[in-house]
């Protein structure tokens, strides 16, 4: 790649993971579209292939000696834990020589996710200013900001205890319930808190930029701004900005043929994310409880994600007769476009920070049924906040799947949800036009770091 002299490097370090990488290329576009050289430093797992979008950047690979296991068997905290020990060494050499190769550049800056904080304290031996980037929102980052001190003071002893208040809001972050806080099911709350204390870690940051805009999480900002006292920039939502293809899965665009042909606002669209696992048991309440509540709905089964099962093919044969009437389903979809076709008119989701802003982006309501960790944030923000969602809670069960349904999909209550998400949409799409919010805070970025 011939390099540019005098244009300002970046440097850029995303979780191998689709929901992490994607606003991490999205920024990656949006930057050299400001006049940044770009570098992306991966690892192996989840390596994302560039197409010809990309072509003018330069990707490298931290060498580590993880077992390539390891993502799925330890799961993201354990995994997370374990990656950052791991790479700071390797990603130290892997700097030296980057700053060898392009030397004739002014000068690097090292953007990494906020789970990928080995970068930072490579970036201080280097004497490089860094830049944390949230791709979750700065409700959950407030959250994880304030976790050592709800510790502190006993106020998560309801997770810790099992004393049954899990339902009960937690002081001081309305509306969130103690539920709702971002926790993993996947790893001990100690464990969930070491993650969480290097992650908010500011020593040696510049500065955080955030995958959000303020019109949706302002007094989020505010606080967060209080509490890391370095400049918060929101910047997002990032895919308004740039349009560059992301996806680490091939996506099937049958389904948009298939979306044509309905009518508007008639087909619930159904995805849970990349890396959620259902059960046998579940998939099949999931299917009745879509079949009766005779909508026409597209759904997306990844590969891998039914526990025992490749796919679709090892399920029980019901499951083929409650889809084949007004069911559509495909391994993997292109969601952004399915999201803003005219024949979609509600969203099934799991509630990650990404098709939390892809949804709200097109105006589209939400039956939340999230997981772990910030899914759990967001559902209670589409839910209580914004009031374009409704929380699907506790066993999946078909009776419970079609009433959620129904109030989406029919009646007033959708219409009512509906109207409220076109709103935020068009406020979205005001905060990244010229003159909003988000526009100004992302020049305000640029201009920051150019004088760094």
């Amino acid at each position: 790649m011939e390099v540019k002299p005098g244009r300002r490097r970046v440097l850029l370090v995303p979780v191998p993971a689709q929901g992490h990488i994607s606003p991490m290329m999205q920024l990656a576009k949006t930057l050299h579209s400001k006049g940044f050289s770009i570098t992306v430093a991966q690892t192996k797992f989840n390596y994302f292939i560039p197409s010809d979008d990309f072509s003018d950047f330069q990707f490298v690979t931290i060498p580590e000696s993880l077992p390539e296991t390891d993502f799925e068997n330890l799961r993201p905290v354990l995994f997370l834990l374990k990656l950052n020990k791991e790479c700071q060494a390797s990603f130290k050499d892997c700097l030296s020589h980057l700053l060898l190769q392009h030397s004739s550049d002014i000068s690097c800056v090292i953007i990494y996710d906020e789970f990928m904080y080995f970068a930072k304290a490579v970036a201080k031996e280097f004497k490089l200013p860094n830049v944390i980037f949230s791709t979750t929102n700065a409700t959950t980052f407030f959250c994880r900001a304030v976790f050592e001190k709800l510790d502190a003071n006993n106020v998560l002893s309801p997770l810790k205890d099992s004393e049954g208040k899990e339902n009960e809001l937690v002081p001081g972050l309305h509306p969130l319930r103690y539920k709702d806080l971002p926790t993993s099911k996947f790893a001990p709350l100690e464990k969930t808190l070491e993650l969480y204390r290097s992650t908010v870690d500011k020593q040696a940051a510049s500065c955080v930029i955030i995958n959000t805009a303020s019109c949706l999480e302002n007094s989020s900002l505010c606080c967060l701004q209080q509490q890391l006292d370095i400049p918060v920039y929101p910047i997002g939502p990032l895919h308004m900005v740039s349009s560059a293809p992301t996806s680490l899965l091939e996506e099937n665009k049958s389904c948009i043929e298939w979306l044509d042909e309905q009518k508007r606002n008639s087909v619930i669209f159904v995805s849970l994310g990349s890396l959620a696992l259902m059960e046998t048991n579940e998939v099949m309440e999931m299917a009745s409880g879509l079949d009766s509540s005779k909508q026409h709905f597209l759904w997306v089964i990844k590969p891998g994600s039914i526990r025992g099962s490749e796919w679709i093919e090892f399920l029980p044969e019901e499951f083929s007769e409650m889809v084949s009437g007004r069911g559509y389903v495909v391994k993997w979809a292109p969601q952004k476009e399915v999201l803003a076709h005219h024949g979609v008119g509600g969203f099934w989701s799991h509630c990650g920070w990404n098709s939390t802003l892809e949804s709200i982006g097109e105006g589209v309501p939400v039956i939340c049924r999230p997981s772990s960790s910030d899914q759990k944030v967001n559902a209670g923000y589409l839910d209580c906040v914004w009031r374009i969602g409704i929380q699907v809670e506790g066993e999946v069960e078909r009776r419970a799947v079609e009433r959620a349904v129904k109030r989406v999909m029919v009646g007033e209550e959708g219409e009512e949800m509906r109207k409220r998400a076109m709103c935020l949409k068009e406020r979205l799409r005001a905060s990244v036009g010229e003159g909003g919010s988000s526009h100004k805070s992302l020049h305000e970025f640029v201009h920051f770091i150019k004088s760094l």
